[in-house]
């Protein structure tokens, strides 16, 4: 018997001629947490609408508790939990209503007052949806996605619109989620929230997985990065080459500011030397090398380098 709560084997979905998932592969265990990133129109949501059994798979595998989510939709769905990217809550309904009507469409729902509190909007629940915010919105969402006490949970951007101070509560409430043994597949633009939320991520690109695993993993491998002002009357032509590579110049409020990008880190000490030439290279130039900073590749980084890649 299968560990994986969501097993996706070969995936295919397309739209006519277009095809928006090309063969992708991954798994999730019973109480993980795996995140989609990717740009719009990646495939992160349709691979979503297929799991959450919207859709079926025009080919491969697809399993969601050991069943198909398409065709065993209806047996799945008291265990499943959906907070899609717009919601189809209804203005004239308070919040408190759209609870309700949600409860009683659960098998074994929480109550009002504790999906309601779950979000921070308890002090809100005699106000009609449409005078909520798009952020407490969003936050209502949620909790109609936990009101039946869900096995799985799909999050679908589930912090867009809120303040910084509702996006740490969600991140609080998922996380406390997971640990009761809630499964969750979540999709967001926020890195920080991938890096914060998740133990597997995956970095959708042009239908395919390009790169996935621990977000430690997947840093791996992408380099340090050494950057600094680039001393005036210096012609970028006479800056030192490092790992082989010129560097990429910026110039920000008319200052250019030279950046490395060297692959290899530690056990190899490749960082370590590289700021060695750099020093050597400045003494002999005799100019100081302003605001030098070393660093290690970021998820951003990663990301960036794989959208850029057409």
């Amino acid at each position: 018997m299968s560990t994986q709560t969501i097993e996706v084997d070969g995936l295919r979905q397309r739209y006519g001629d277009f095809e928006a998932v090309r063969g992708i592969d991954f798994t999730v265990p019973a109480g993980g947490l795996f995140a989609l990133l990717g740009t719009n129109g990646a495939g992160k949501t349709t691979t979503m609408e297929v799991l959450e059994g919207f859709r079926p798979a025009a080919s491969g595998s697809v399993r969601l508790l050991g069943s198909d989510p398409y065709r065993d939709r209806k047996v799945l769905r008291p265990r499943v939990g959906i907070m899609l990217q717009e919601s189809g809550l209804i203005g004239d309904l308070t919040a408190a209503e759209t609870v309700d009507l949600w409860r009683d469409l659960a098998t074994d729902p929480i109550s009002r007052d504790e999906a309601l509190g779950l979000v921070n909007l308890g002090d809100k629940s005699g106000v009609q949806v449409r005078q909520l915010s798009g952020g407490q919105k969003r936050r209502l969402d949620l909790a109609l996605a936990v009101v039946g006490r869900p096995e799985v949970l799909f999050l679908d951007e589930p912090t867009t619109g809120m303040d910084p101070e509702a996006r740490q509560a969600t991140w609080k409430l998922i996380q406390d989620l997971v640990a009761g043994g809630t499964t969750v597949l979540l999709t967001t633009h926020y890195l920080e929230e991938a890096e914060r939320l998740a133990d597997r991520i995956a970095i959708m690109h042009r239908g395919e997985i390009r790169i996935a695993g621990t977000v430690p993993d997947v840093v791996a491998g992408h380099g340090d990065r050494l950057a600094f002002r680039v001393p005036a009357h210096t012609p970028i032509d006479t800056l030192s080459y490092l790992d082989g590579r010129a560097p990429e110049i910026t110039v920000t409020e008319g200052l250019p500011t030279a950046r490395y990008t060297v692959t290899g880190g530690a056990p190899d000490g490749r960082a370590h030397r590289a700021v060695g030439e750099l020093l050597s290279w400045a003494a002999v130039q005799n100019v100081t090398l302003d605001r030098l900073s070393v660093r290690p590749a970021s998820l951003e980084d990663v990301f960036l380098s794989i959208v850029e890649d057409k």
